[in-house]
């Protein structure tokens, strides 16, 4: 195992991840002197006005220095320079990861669709050289490669149809195959298995599919649980390239060992050992892929042979001409630090001027673009080499400002709350009440109301307790409260009677000053129903 403090790293897809674990933090003391001596540190005010490093305020600790972040004029940022060359080299990489992601949604159709043996496919392919080539990489992989004209269909179709898609693949797969390569390798895992995460995911990270699975290696939320990857509000490892290629390879290790065929191995990672343990029964006991193929799901079915053909167009993309933007440089260095406080990527950005979107395809697995810290777990931030130092140099002030910024925004939101509170009322719920009755009454919204009180359905309970911060003053015509013994009516009437689609409440809006409890005592009424002709009592009166 590696100890250095800093290591080269592969660029992985939608993330750079390091060849092995994350590096340890490095010793701020040699950082901040590392990054004084040869590195050239300016704050940008404008294009046109320079401050210099001697003009940087120094935050001193008892044992270390660190650049301080707080910013002379509002308008200041801070740019510590690149390697011109290196960095317009990461931006087009960069680019090009973000271009693929939709890619996805276009690979899981193509396993999705049944491959068409009858369709005629312009392409210089013919089937003896396709039966030739497909047995010379039969003799060198452990995969059971067998021409058969589904097989024939999908490489045809790749190569015509997907020609874009595969020569994309070709570009991407340059950041991930390292990776994918050395942990199948300690893992004793055929390497040929890196081209499943293409078939999963198309190399996107946040790859979903319809049913839930995510990742470059697409596990289910219970399976993900199953192989010790973290998954919770703010983090999903499964997005994670690095960890969620070792609970891939272990996944698979156990499949093969329960199988002994790794293209059964494959069928069972997509749909389950169930589903390829009732195919096999199905099938009369057979044991090859493809004699099991017809009684498996559909998606499974086009599964191994999208895998194989895109073994075959790794294997012969340069006899068939395809395209792919070749890395100027293979790889580039990547670094992570174990963060000591919540932070978000806006803030991150902000202070050290790292562009969100890199932030985004350097850590895929932070779900609402926050790195969250709690005891007992750590979260790691990543970044290239040659801007981590931005951050383990002024280490105290980002911190220092994270908090600050979270206690103004604390004072704020507490400030907030307390008025709110000051303004709200606490109402009790009355027989007869439902939430358009009392929203109507306080000038609020149904919706407002379900809110601020946690409630999942229109169901209200007699004498419930409703917080409600009203926009109005309730109308007097409605307001609950007791009435006098003896009420009189607007226009002297001491008695209604009920007409078709008259209710409690419809007829106590008719009387200022009645309400329903009201009727309910004066005429002894305990449920809600009415019959037409029924005279009701407008007060309480013995007549």
């Amino acid at each position: 195992m590696m100890n250095k403090v800093t290591y080269k790293s592969f660029c992985f897809g939608l993330a750079l991840f390091p060849i092995v674990g994350a590096a340890q933090q490095k010793d701020a003391n040699s950082t901040v002197s590392d990054s004084l001596n040869s590195s050239i540190i300016v704050v940008q005010d404008s294009l046109d006005n320079v401050v210099p490093l001697e003009q940087l305020n120094i935050v001193k600790s008892s044992n270390t220095e660190s650049l301080a972040l707080f910013k002379p004029t509002e308008s200041s940022t801070y740019n510590l320079q690149d390697h011109a060359l290196a960095a317009k080299f990461d931006s087009l990489w960069m680019k090009e990861l973000v271009d693929a992601a939709p890619l996805f949604n276009e690979m899981y159709q193509e396993v999705l669709t049944e491959p068409d043996t009858t369709a005629a496919f312009v392409l210089d392919l013919p089937t003896d050289t396709l039966k030739m080539r497909l047995a010379r990489m039969n003799e060198r992989t452990p995969f059971n490669i067998e021409y058969n004209s589904s097989l024939e269909s999908v490489i045809k179709s790749f190569l015509t149809r997907k020609r874009d898609l595969m020569e994309r693949m070709l570009t991407i797969s340059q950041f991930y195959f390292p990776l994918f390569e050395q942990e199948l390798d300690n893992k004793n895992i055929p390497l040929e298995m890196k081209y499943l995460s293409i078939v999963e995911s198309a190399l996107n990270p946040k790859a979903r599919s319809r049913v839930g699975a995510t990742g470059l290696w697409q596990f289910m939320y219970g399976t993900g649980k199953e192989m010790k990857l973290n998954i919770n509000s703010y983090v999903d490892e499964r997005s994670d390239p690095i960890k969620s290629t070792a609970a891939a390879s272990n996944y698979l290790n156990r499949l093969y060992r329960i199988y002994n065929d790794w293209d059964l191995a494959l069928a069972a990672y997509n749909s389950g050992p169930g589903n390829v343990n009732k195919a096999i029964r199905r099938s009369g006991g057979q044991r090859n892929y493809w004699n099991i193929r017809r009684n498996l799901p559909r998606e499974t079915a086009g599964y191994v042979p999208a895998f194989q053909a895109t073994m075959y167009i790794f294997e012969y993309a340069e006899e068939h001409g395809l395209k792919t933007k070749r890395a100027e440089r293979a790889y580039f260095e990547t670094d992570t630090i174990h963060v000591k406080h919540m932070i978000t990527f806006d803030q991150i950005t902000e202070l050290t001027g790292i562009n969100k979107d890199e932030l985004k395809i350097l850590n895929p697995q932070y779900k609402l673009d926050v790195i969250p810290f709690a005891k007992g777990r750590s979260h790691a931030l990543r970044l290239p080499v040659h801007q981590m130092g931005k951050f383990v140099a002024n280490e105290e002030a980002i911190y220092a400002h994270v908090q600050k910024e979270l206690k103004e925004k604390e004072g704020l939101i507490a400030k907030i709350e307390k008025a709110a509170e000051e303004n709200s009322i606490r109402y009790r719920v009355r027989d007869g009440d439902f939430l358009g009755k009392i929203a109507e009454r306080y000038g609020v919204r149904v919706s407002q109301l379900k809110q601020w009180n946690g409630l999942r359905s229109n169901n209200l309970r007699i004498g419930q307790r409703l917080t409600i911060y009203p926009r109005k003053n309730p109308s007097s015509s409605v307001k609950p409260r007791e009435t006098p013994s003896r009420t009189t009516v607007a226009n002297n009437s001491k008695i209604h009677e009920v007409r078709s689609g008259d209710s409690l409440w419809t007829i106590s809006r008719k009387y200022p000053g009645v309400t329903i409890e009201n009727l309910r005592k004066w005429n002894g009424i305990s449920g809600n129903n009415l019959k037409p002709g029924t005279k009701l009592k407008l007060c309480d009166c013995s007549s």
